[in-house]
């Protein structure tokens, strides 16, 4: 990963954020995919966007991408895009999803991008460089005990019975009553810049946490899956992100379950 790679994903986000805005709060088509889940046609152009740049400039590196699908590189380098993580929210009018671009080197997230185009924030993290938000740094918040955390997920329904269960263990250790539902990648946004303490999902795809890692870890956060374990390519989804690492093990005993 070099300067240019951060200079290029600065610019994918542009062009995606180009292809979304004009279908925000607008008529759009959607359908539910397989696994039912909703795809806009925003979705697809922003995502269609991003790889005409990546194929015309990176031809060797690999691409994983929710709505096209994969296609293979020889570089060892892989470009994963969520082009807007939070559809839900997108369709809603809500303006708390983004657009996720990550590089994998050998399958570890080296860069990673979460780009509110609505709202035009952009925070950008990479090995070895400070998370930004808009160009300026940002920093998580120190968090004394798991009794003082704010802890946000997605949604109780994308827990199966027993991943929730064992989520609501941590949630009831926490101070429960600023428990936050809905933000998709955005928690994760807000944990970076020190608004919320502990993110905590499970089931997601590497498309939906790769560009996560190396915002949180850039901002001084740290993310594990619930075993303890750092997140890479063949991780399960299951994943935890904190604000402040001296938390981690409090979250992981709360948890208390061998994914």
């Amino acid at each position: 990963m070099t300067p240019a790679d951060i200079l290029l994903a600065n610019r994918l986000a542009d062009a995606a954020g180009e292809a979304i805005r004009p279908f925000f709060r607008s008529g759009f088509t959607h359908e539910a995919k397989e696994d039912s889940s909703p795809v806009t046609e925003a979705d697809r152009a922003a995502e269609a966007a991003i790889r005409r740049i990546l194929d015309a400039e990176c031809p060797r590196d690999g691409i994983i991408g929710e709505e096209y699908g994969e296609k293979a590189g020889t570089s060892g380098r892989t470009w994963v895009i969520d082009p807007i993580d939070g559809t839900v929210s997108f369709m809603a009018g809500r303006p708390i999803f983004g657009s996720l671009l990550a590089l994998l080197e050998e399958n570890w997230p080296v860069l990673g991008v979460i780009d509110q185009c609505i709202n035009r924030e952009r925070w950008v993290g990479a090995t070895g460089y400070p998370t930004t938000l808009n160009g300026s740094a940002v920093k998580t918040r120190t968090c004394r005990s798991l009794s003082d955390a704010t802890l946000a997920t997605s949604g109780p329904q994308y827990f199966t019975q027993h991943d929730g269960e064992h989520f609501m263990a941590l949630a009831a250790k926490t101070a429960h009553k600023r428990m936050l539902f809905g933000g998709d990648c955005y928690n994760y946004a807000l944990l970076a810049s020190g608004h919320i303490d502990i993110v905590v999902e499970a089931g997601l795809k590497l498309h939906d946490f790769a560009a996560l890692v190396p915002v949180i870890i850039g901002s001084g956060g740290m993310m594990s899956d619930w075993s303890g374990e750092p997140l890479h390519a063949d991780s399960s989804g299951h994943v935890i992100a904190v604000g402040d690492p001296a938390r981690l093990e409090d979250v992981l005993e709360a948890v208390q379950c061998d994914h």
